[in-house]
């Protein structure tokens, strides 16, 4: 009985609330965006860093408001909490990560792909080292020929967590720079000289 109550609080108790507060805070805040051009019509994968990704979802709206992204997750425990919060602020989501499930987390981003839709990862997640970049962005990267676009956000006020990904919590009643960086991509580079390039690319931003 106990397990049942636990399990209805996180996958569906806890994603409401978490979704209801991230809203607060962007609500709350005020909002300056350094966005390249409109591109609609493109296809891209979106680069984040783990403990950059509360405000993403907003991000990417703003920048492509007919979009559809689909995000990497883990399935890890608290995957099922995670894909339902940002399914509730408009985000689907593949499951997978580089420790569970990546075959599979590949394929479906190749596949999402293929079908128009940009597919959102985090390249030191889910359990890091914080800021590197792991195969999977690559793989996915030049098997496609996907431009990458590295997202990021940088709020005046915040909490930041002693975890191993420094998650930013932004407070309210300050304000959000939110940052996208010119497509790029990784086409003719060997794998080290790949994910060099996207962390370069990653860390301009970094808070």
């Amino acid at each position: 009985m106990k397990k049942s109550i636990k399990r209805y609080v996180q996958v569906y108790v806890a994603p409401f609330i978490l979704q209801l507060f991230v809203r607060l805070i962007y609500l709350t805040n005020k909002k300056v965006y350094h966005h390249p051009k409109s591109m609609d019509d493109e296809t891209f994968i979106v680069s984040m860093w783990h403990g950059d990704l509360l405000m993403q979802p907003f991000n990417y709206q703003h920048f492509k408001p007919k979009g559809t992204v689909k995000a990497i997750i883990s399935e890890h425990r608290d995957g099922e909490t995670i894909r339902r919060t940002v399914e509730h602020l408009g985000i689907e989501s593949l499951n997978g990560s580089s420790t569970r499930g990546g075959a599979k987390a590949l394929l479906g981003a190749i596949k999402s792909i293929k079908k128009g839709i940009d597919v959102a990862i985090t390249p030191d997640g889910p359990k890091g080292p914080i800021y590197s970049v792991a195969d999977g962005i690559v793989l996915i990267a030049q098997k496609t020929k996907c431009k990458i676009l590295s997202f990021s956000a940088s709020p005046t006020k915040y909490w930041q967590f002693n975890s191993w990904d420094k998650f930013i919590v932004p407070k309210p009643f300050g304000q959000i720079d939110f940052y996208i960086s010119e497509p790029f991509d990784v086409d003719g580079l060997d794998m080290e000289e790949a994910k060099k390039k996207i962390e370069n690319n990653m860390r301009k931003f970094n808070v």
